[in-house]
């Protein structure tokens, strides 16, 4: 066990560096082939030489401020293996092993990064693809749509508006009414059941 420790933190440390350095004209993996019909759009996220921005405030009244670069670094250091592996390094979990995609609690989807609300209980279905599935975000200004050209086909990957994280892809496969089906990883959430009030969003004063 001993002898998987280096291993163990190299790994936590490349993952930081994709954190800070992670640009969306860059390839990434996740778990499905397909292409949608969600238009990508660019990365807002100020880089360490840019100016902070204004505020941002979603219709849903959630601070959407792109965070900058080494704030969202920070915030990683409290994230596990895989939660890097996923939200920094655009990586996938297996099928079937994530711990939300069987999940049929009420709650809320947040951000495990920043803490941002994604999505809902009440948007979730049974896909069978193995990772949670939904057909429609929190607040549409709370994900982003990037370009994903890897693996030899074009897909529209999702990544968290406020600090960029790798959330999975989005495909022209879903339910109505949205015929949407966003399919993320397990890993790059946190669930906050119903009742229990949504945590102060991380990295910014704004609540």
């Amino acid at each position: 066990m001993n002898n998987r420790l280096p291993i163990l933190f190299a790994v936590a440390a490349l993952a930081l560096f994709a954190c800070a350095e992670s640009h969306p004209d860059k390839p990434m993996n996740d778990n499905a082939s397909s292409s949608s019909s969600a238009s990508p759009q660019p990365d807002p996220r100020p880089t360490a030489g840019e100016p902070v921005q204004a505020k941002q405030v979603s219709s849903s009244g959630f601070d959407i401020t792109p965070l900058p670069e080494p704030v969202v670094k920070e915030l990683s250091k409290d994230l596990d293996p895989e939660e890097l592996k996923v939200t920094c390094m655009a990586g996938t979990e297996r099928a079937f092993t994530g711990k939300y995609w069987n999940l049929h609690d009420d709650g809320t989807y947040v951000c495990v990064v920043c803490g941002l609300p994604l999505f809902k209980s009440e948007t979730k279905f049974e896909s069978g693809s193995g990772w949670p599935s939904f057909y429609r975000p929190f607040d549409p200004a709370h994900v982003k749509t990037v370009e994903d050209r890897s693996l030899g086909m074009t897909r529209t990957e999702i990544r968290c508006t406020r600090c960029g994280g790798h959330l999975g892809h989005v495909f022209p496969d879903g339910p109505k009414p949205t015929g949407l089906r966003y399919c993320l990883n397990s890993a790059a959430l946190n669930f906050i059941p119903e009742g229990k009030p949504i945590p102060p969003l991380k990295g910014t004063k704004h609540p």
